[in-house]
Protein backbone atom coordinates (compact mmCIF):
# COMPACT_ATOMS: atom_id res chain seq x y z
CA UNK A 1 0.00 0.00 0.00
CA UNK A 2 1.33 3.15 -1.13
CA UNK A 3 1.43 6.96 0.94
CA UNK A 4 -2.02 7.77 1.75
CA UNK A 5 -3.49 3.82 1.36
CA UNK A 6 -3.12 4.46 -2.45
CA UNK A 7 -3.03 0.98 -4.08
CA UNK A 8 0.02 0.66 -6.71
CA UNK A 9 -1.29 -1.68 -8.72
CA UNK A 10 -3.14 -2.10 -12.22
CA UNK A 11 -5.64 -4.17 -13.74
CA UNK A 12 -5.24 -6.48 -16.81
CA UNK A 13 -8.56 -8.86 -17.42
CA UNK A 14 -9.62 -8.28 -13.99
CA UNK A 15 -6.57 -9.28 -12.59
CA UNK A 16 -5.01 -7.17 -10.07
CA UNK A 17 -1.07 -6.86 -10.73
CA UNK A 18 1.09 -5.16 -8.29
CA UNK A 19 3.16 -2.50 -9.00
CA UNK A 20 6.91 -2.67 -7.98
CA UNK A 21 8.58 0.27 -6.27
CA UNK A 22 10.58 2.39 -8.87
CA UNK A 23 13.73 3.99 -8.23
CA UNK A 24 13.78 8.18 -8.20
CA UNK A 25 13.95 9.27 -11.58
CA UNK A 26 12.11 11.13 -14.11
CA UNK A 27 10.16 8.86 -16.37
CA UNK A 28 9.06 9.61 -20.03
CA UNK A 29 5.69 7.52 -20.46
CA UNK A 30 4.52 7.48 -23.77
CA UNK A 31 0.71 6.56 -23.83
CA UNK A 32 -1.40 5.61 -26.70
CA UNK A 33 -2.21 7.48 -29.46
CA UNK A 34 -5.60 6.37 -29.80
CA UNK A 35 -6.32 2.73 -29.28
CA UNK A 36 -5.56 2.38 -25.34
CA UNK A 37 -4.65 -1.25 -26.24
CA UNK A 38 -1.13 0.44 -27.28
CA UNK A 39 -0.22 0.73 -23.57
CA UNK A 40 2.63 -1.48 -22.70
CA UNK A 41 3.11 -3.13 -19.14
CA UNK A 42 6.43 -1.33 -18.41
CA UNK A 43 4.38 2.00 -19.21
CA UNK A 44 1.22 0.31 -16.80
CA UNK A 45 3.66 -0.58 -13.75
CA UNK A 46 5.54 3.08 -14.15
CA UNK A 47 1.64 4.97 -14.15
CA UNK A 48 0.80 2.93 -11.03
CA UNK A 49 3.98 3.08 -9.36
CA UNK A 50 5.46 6.47 -9.83
CA UNK A 51 5.06 8.43 -6.45
CA UNK A 52 4.60 11.34 -8.75
CA UNK A 53 2.62 11.21 -12.08
CA UNK A 54 2.25 14.81 -14.20
CA UNK A 55 0.32 14.88 -17.46
CA UNK A 56 -0.93 17.34 -20.35
CA UNK A 57 -4.95 17.47 -19.36
CA UNK A 58 -6.00 15.54 -16.38
CA UNK A 59 -9.19 14.42 -18.06
CA UNK A 60 -7.11 12.84 -21.10
CA UNK A 61 -4.93 10.70 -18.43
CA UNK A 62 -7.45 9.94 -16.23
CA UNK A 63 -9.35 7.79 -18.48
CA UNK A 64 -6.26 5.56 -19.49
CA UNK A 65 -5.83 4.92 -15.91
CA UNK A 66 -9.27 4.24 -15.48
CA UNK A 67 -9.11 2.31 -18.08
CA UNK A 68 -6.40 -0.29 -15.94
CA UNK A 69 -7.69 0.26 -12.72
CA UNK A 70 -4.90 2.95 -11.69
CA UNK A 71 -5.54 4.65 -8.67
CA UNK A 72 -2.14 7.53 -9.41
CA UNK A 73 -3.86 11.37 -9.23
CA UNK A 74 -2.60 12.91 -12.25
CA UNK A 75 -1.61 16.26 -12.02
CA UNK A 76 -1.33 18.77 -14.76
CA UNK A 77 1.69 19.87 -16.39
CA UNK A 78 1.69 21.71 -19.72
CA UNK A 79 2.88 25.25 -21.60
CA UNK A 80 0.58 26.99 -19.66
CA UNK A 81 1.51 26.37 -16.53
CA UNK A 82 5.16 24.90 -17.01
CA UNK A 83 6.75 28.11 -15.31
CA UNK A 84 4.88 27.09 -11.97
CA UNK A 85 4.42 23.32 -12.10
CA UNK A 86 8.34 22.88 -13.80
CA UNK A 87 9.96 23.50 -10.34
CA UNK A 88 6.83 21.60 -8.44
CA UNK A 89 8.57 18.77 -10.13
CA UNK A 90 11.78 19.19 -9.92
CA UNK A 91 11.23 19.46 -5.89
CA UNK A 92 9.97 16.22 -6.03
CA UNK A 93 13.12 15.03 -7.72
CA UNK A 94 15.25 16.67 -5.03
CA UNK A 95 13.24 14.79 -1.99
CA UNK A 96 14.02 11.52 -3.76
CA UNK A 97 10.62 10.57 -5.72
CA UNK A 98 10.17 9.09 -8.99
CA UNK A 99 8.15 10.94 -11.07
CA UNK A 100 6.23 10.08 -14.10
CA UNK A 101 5.62 12.27 -17.20
CA UNK A 102 2.82 11.60 -20.13
CA UNK A 103 1.80 13.81 -23.07
CA UNK A 104 -1.69 13.28 -23.82
CA UNK A 105 -0.98 10.83 -26.59
CA UNK A 106 2.34 9.53 -28.05
CA UNK A 107 5.42 10.16 -26.56
CA UNK A 108 6.66 12.93 -24.59
CA UNK A 109 8.93 15.62 -25.48
CA UNK A 110 7.44 15.46 -29.18
CA UNK A 111 6.04 18.81 -29.94
CA UNK A 112 4.89 19.50 -26.16
CA UNK A 113 6.60 21.19 -23.08
CA UNK A 114 7.96 18.03 -21.19
CA UNK A 115 11.54 18.63 -23.24
CA UNK A 116 11.73 21.60 -20.60
CA UNK A 117 11.55 19.15 -17.68
CA UNK A 118 13.85 16.87 -18.93
CA UNK A 119 16.76 19.23 -19.81
CA UNK A 120 16.29 20.86 -16.24
CA UNK A 121 16.40 16.92 -14.44
CA UNK A 122 19.70 16.08 -17.08
CA UNK A 123 20.94 19.32 -15.49
CA UNK A 124 20.55 18.72 -11.86
CA UNK A 125 22.16 15.57 -12.17
CA UNK A 126 18.90 13.58 -11.97
CA UNK A 127 18.08 10.12 -14.10
CA UNK A 128 15.68 10.69 -16.67
CA UNK A 129 14.35 7.15 -18.04
CA UNK A 130 12.62 7.13 -21.22
CA UNK A 131 9.59 4.30 -21.48
CA UNK A 132 8.96 3.58 -25.17
CA UNK A 133 5.71 2.97 -26.96
CA UNK A 134 3.42 4.70 -29.26
CA UNK A 135 4.49 7.60 -31.70
CA UNK A 136 2.63 9.18 -34.26
CA UNK A 137 5.45 9.70 -36.64
CA UNK A 138 6.96 6.37 -36.42
CA UNK A 139 3.03 4.95 -36.83
CA UNK A 140 2.98 7.51 -40.04
CA UNK A 141 6.45 6.16 -40.96
CA UNK A 142 5.71 2.07 -41.13
CA UNK A 143 2.29 2.78 -42.53
CA UNK A 144 3.03 4.80 -45.48
CA UNK A 145 5.16 2.78 -47.87
CA UNK A 146 7.62 5.74 -47.93
CA UNK A 147 11.67 5.11 -47.28
CA UNK A 148 12.45 4.67 -43.65
CA UNK A 149 15.89 4.39 -44.20
CA UNK A 150 16.87 7.75 -43.26
CA UNK A 151 13.98 10.36 -41.94
CA UNK A 152 13.14 13.57 -40.50
CA UNK A 153 10.40 14.80 -38.02
CA UNK A 154 9.81 18.54 -38.06
CA UNK A 155 6.82 18.86 -36.24
CA UNK A 156 4.37 21.58 -37.24
CA UNK A 157 4.83 23.44 -40.09
CA UNK A 158 3.46 27.44 -39.44
CA UNK A 159 0.48 28.61 -40.08
CA UNK A 160 0.93 31.78 -42.26
CA UNK A 161 1.80 30.80 -46.29
CA UNK A 162 4.90 32.54 -46.75
CA UNK A 163 6.33 30.96 -43.68
CA UNK A 164 5.36 27.66 -44.29
CA UNK A 165 6.26 27.98 -47.58
CA UNK A 166 10.08 29.37 -46.72
CA UNK A 167 9.82 26.46 -43.95
CA UNK A 168 9.70 23.54 -46.28
CA UNK A 169 11.84 25.36 -48.96
CA UNK A 170 14.78 24.70 -45.88
CA UNK A 171 13.90 20.80 -46.84
CA UNK A 172 14.26 21.03 -50.76
CA UNK A 173 17.91 19.41 -51.02
CA UNK A 174 17.51 16.75 -47.39
CA UNK A 175 17.99 13.23 -48.84
CA UNK A 176 15.42 11.86 -46.18
CA UNK A 177 11.71 10.78 -45.82
CA UNK A 178 10.28 13.96 -44.27
CA UNK A 179 7.22 14.45 -41.48
CA UNK A 180 5.29 17.26 -40.11
CA UNK A 181 2.06 16.96 -37.58
CA UNK A 182 -0.76 18.65 -39.25
CA UNK A 183 -4.36 20.05 -38.84
CA UNK A 184 -7.44 19.36 -40.46
CA UNK A 185 -8.45 22.74 -41.40
CA UNK A 186 -4.88 23.44 -43.00
CA UNK A 187 -3.85 20.15 -44.84
CA UNK A 188 -5.45 21.72 -48.18
CA UNK A 189 -3.42 24.50 -47.93
CA UNK A 190 -0.14 22.69 -47.09
CA UNK A 191 -0.19 20.41 -49.52
CA UNK A 192 -0.63 22.65 -51.85
CA UNK A 193 2.83 24.45 -50.93
CA UNK A 194 4.50 21.38 -50.50
CA UNK A 195 3.71 20.40 -54.06
CA UNK A 196 4.73 24.00 -55.22
CA UNK A 197 8.33 24.18 -53.13
CA UNK A 198 9.48 20.86 -53.16
CA UNK A 199 8.01 19.00 -56.39
CA UNK A 200 4.51 17.89 -57.07
CA UNK A 201 5.70 14.60 -57.96
CA UNK A 202 7.79 14.00 -54.66
CA UNK A 203 5.60 10.91 -53.34
CA UNK A 204 3.66 11.52 -50.07
CA UNK A 205 1.15 10.13 -47.69
CA UNK A 206 -1.28 11.65 -45.50
CA UNK A 207 -1.99 9.46 -42.23
CA UNK A 208 -5.15 10.38 -40.52
CA UNK A 209 -6.38 9.08 -37.25
CA UNK A 210 -3.96 6.78 -36.82
CA UNK A 211 -4.90 3.36 -34.47
CA UNK A 212 -8.22 4.88 -34.75
CA UNK A 213 -12.08 3.31 -35.95
CA UNK A 214 -11.39 5.47 -39.04
CA UNK A 215 -7.44 5.11 -39.69
CA UNK A 216 -6.93 6.43 -42.81
CA UNK A 217 -3.42 6.07 -45.03
CA UNK A 218 -3.55 8.35 -48.72
CA UNK A 219 -1.03 7.94 -50.38
CA UNK A 220 0.17 9.48 -54.28
CA UNK A 221 2.38 12.17 -55.06
CA UNK A 222 2.02 16.15 -53.75
CA UNK A 223 0.14 17.23 -56.82
CA UNK A 224 -2.37 14.37 -56.51
CA UNK A 225 -3.01 14.46 -52.87
CA UNK A 226 -3.23 18.54 -53.55
CA UNK A 227 -5.63 18.35 -56.12
CA UNK A 228 -8.13 15.65 -53.85
CA UNK A 229 -7.90 17.85 -50.45
CA UNK A 230 -8.67 20.87 -52.64
CA UNK A 231 -12.10 19.21 -53.20
CA UNK A 232 -12.68 18.05 -49.75
CA UNK A 233 -15.26 19.70 -47.41
CA UNK A 234 -14.41 19.28 -44.34
CA UNK A 235 -11.25 16.57 -43.04
CA UNK A 236 -11.33 15.40 -39.43
CA UNK A 237 -8.85 13.99 -37.09
CA UNK A 238 -5.17 14.27 -36.56
CA UNK A 239 -3.03 14.19 -39.00
CA UNK A 240 0.44 13.35 -40.00
CA UNK A 241 1.80 14.22 -43.37
CA UNK A 242 5.22 12.17 -44.49
CA UNK A 243 6.49 13.21 -47.85
CA UNK A 244 9.23 11.01 -49.71
CA UNK A 245 12.69 11.91 -50.36
CA UNK A 246 13.39 13.90 -53.90
CA UNK A 247 14.07 11.55 -56.58
CA UNK A 248 17.32 10.77 -57.52
CA UNK A 249 18.73 13.13 -60.46
CA UNK A 250 21.17 12.05 -63.14
CA UNK A 251 24.52 12.78 -62.13
CA UNK A 252 26.05 14.84 -65.04
CA UNK A 253 29.32 13.75 -67.02
CA UNK A 254 31.06 17.24 -66.09
CA UNK A 255 30.13 16.59 -62.39
CA UNK A 256 31.41 13.69 -62.03
CA UNK A 257 34.91 15.12 -63.84
CA UNK A 258 34.56 18.31 -60.99
CA UNK A 259 34.12 15.49 -58.38
CA UNK A 260 36.82 13.48 -59.07
CA UNK A 261 38.96 16.57 -60.03
CA UNK A 262 38.33 17.41 -56.40
CA UNK A 263 38.84 14.01 -54.75
CA UNK A 264 42.05 13.52 -56.39
CA UNK A 265 43.86 16.47 -54.91
CA UNK A 266 43.63 15.39 -51.21
CA UNK A 267 43.48 11.45 -51.93
CA UNK A 268 45.06 8.52 -53.59
CA UNK A 269 43.21 7.53 -56.78
CA UNK A 270 41.88 4.37 -55.27
CA UNK A 271 40.27 6.45 -52.31
CA UNK A 272 39.25 9.09 -54.50
CA UNK A 273 37.12 6.35 -56.89
CA UNK A 274 35.54 5.31 -53.72
CA UNK A 275 34.26 8.27 -52.28
CA UNK A 276 32.89 9.55 -55.72
CA UNK A 277 30.98 5.84 -55.69
CA UNK A 278 29.33 6.91 -52.17
CA UNK A 279 29.02 10.49 -53.53
CA UNK A 280 27.23 9.69 -56.84
CA UNK A 281 25.99 6.54 -56.96
CA UNK A 282 27.80 5.49 -59.60
CA UNK A 283 30.49 2.67 -60.35
CA UNK A 284 33.75 2.66 -58.25
CA UNK A 285 35.10 0.32 -60.88
CA UNK A 286 34.21 2.91 -63.78
CA UNK A 287 34.90 5.63 -61.54
CA UNK A 288 38.53 4.44 -61.04
CA UNK A 289 39.48 4.30 -64.60
CA UNK A 290 37.68 7.48 -65.70
CA UNK A 291 40.08 9.03 -62.90
CA UNK A 292 43.11 7.10 -64.23
CA UNK A 293 41.72 8.27 -68.04
CA UNK A 294 42.03 11.78 -67.15
CA UNK A 295 45.58 11.77 -65.00
CA UNK A 296 46.60 10.21 -68.68
CA UNK A 297 46.67 6.78 -67.42
CA UNK A 298 49.18 6.45 -65.07
CA UNK A 299 47.49 7.17 -61.74
CA UNK A 300 49.64 10.06 -60.90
Amino acid sequence: MAEGGRQRSFRLHNMSIPARPLEPALYLVATPIGNLGDITLRALETLAGADVLACEDTRVTRVLLDRYGIQNRPYAYHEHNAEEAGPRLMQALEAGKSVALVSDAGTPLVSDPGYRLAQSAIEAGYRVVPIPGASAPLAALVGSGLPNDAFLFAGFLPTKDKARRDRLAEFVAVSATLMFFESPHRIAATLAAAADVLGGDRVASVCRELTKTYEEFRRGTLAELAAHYADVDSVKGEIVLVIGPPPERPVEAADVDAILTDLARILPTSKAAAEASRLTGLSKKGLYQRLLDMKGGDGR
